[in-house]
């Protein structure tokens, strides 16, 4: 619970540090230094390790920032995580500061997964339902999942509309389990 906190105080402090219009643009740039960490072993061990200093950590993430096009918002804000000690969670952050502007925007996410293909015109009927239901501009991500045998299954936030067949199947065997 402690880590859900310190995240979401963290992903506050980061959207006020760069400001509600640049917080998208920002949080492309944290999700390329995420990634970045997700790739380099040594880049992650720089951010991570005790055995580096201050000055040599401020070196490289400059190096690195320039040739990446990070804004100075960002770089600040990734060496106070990484002084701090908790660029671990930048993922979690990203997240969390995601879902803050979201929020603000009064705009959800919504993850699609289906088993085929969706065509725009379905999309656009599925975000439409979205929004009346939810009350909240939609942004849809369409997910293709083999393991789905039919239907679609949409997450907004941490709701869950399951109306795929594999959804439905195991809906059955637990009624017919229950007698």
């Amino acid at each position: 619970m402690k880590q859900v906190k310190e995240g979401k105080r963290y992903a506050k402090m980061f959207l006020n540090i760069v400001g509600f219009d640049n917080a998208p643009a920002a949080i492309n740039e944290l999700n390329m230094v995420s990634s970045l960490m997700g790739r380099s072993r040594e880049f992650r061990g720089l951010l991570v390790g005790p055995q580096f200093k201050a000055g040599e950590r401020d070196k490289v993430i400059r190096e690195v920032a320039g040739k990446a096009g990070l804004s100075d918002n960002t770089i600040k804000f990734i060496k106070h995580l990484s002084d701090l000690r908790v660029i671990n969670a930048l993922s979690d952050i990203i997240r969390m500061a995601t879902n803050l502007y979201l929020e603000k925007k009064r705009r959800a996410k919504a993850v699609v997964m289906t088993s085929t293909e969706i065509t725009k015109e379905y999309e656009n009927r599925l975000k439409a339902a979205l929004e009346k239901v939810i009350k909240k501009d939609i942004d849809i991500e369409v997910v293709k999942d083999s393991s789905l045998l039919g239907g679609i299954l949409v997450k907004v936030g941490s709701t869950m509309y399951d109306s795929s067949i594999k959804g439905q199947l195991r809906l059955l065997k637990d009624e017919l389990i229950k007698g």
